[in-house]
């Protein structure tokens, strides 16, 4: 199901969009907080450049907000109706979600923006560069 050459693979684990052979990301782990954001200007084995524009990945945001959402309804739907906890746990419980996943939501949003815009070349595979 989890596939190189997928779009779905280059968003769950953070590699370059156009060959897939390396982490976007200086820290692979997105809960080292002070290297959140690090990312490598470019794929070292393709050469495909990471910020297509200054601020490209502001967009990044507006995904962010549904990925959130998303987040925050599982939550929802894990303590309030699976569990059957009171309301005030429940705001609890997605009030915890969204703190303690806000790295993976980060990250998340920001794969997801660059590969709206970029798709995975098989030619690029083995290249280096």
């Amino acid at each position: 199901m989890l596939k190189k050459g997928s779009k779905l693979y280059s968003i769950l684990t953070g590699t370059c969009p156009k060959c897939q052979n390396e982490s976007m990301y200086k820290s692979k782990n997105p809960y080292h907080l002070s290297q959140l954001f690090q990312m490598h200007e470019r794929c070292s084995k393709c050469g495909t450049k990471y910020k297509i524009e200054p601020s490209f990945f502001y967009g990044s945001m507006y995904v962010s907000y549904g990925v959130g959402i998303a987040f925050a309804v599982a939550a929802f739907v894990i303590s309030f109706l699976l569990i059957g906890t009171t309301l005030v746990n429940t705001f609890i419980a997605i009030v915890m979600t969204m703190i303690l996943f806000m790295p993976v939501i980060i990250r998340l949003s920001r794969n997801i923006w660059i590969n709206i815009f970029m798709k995975y070349d098989p030619k690029l595979k083995n290249q280096g560069v």
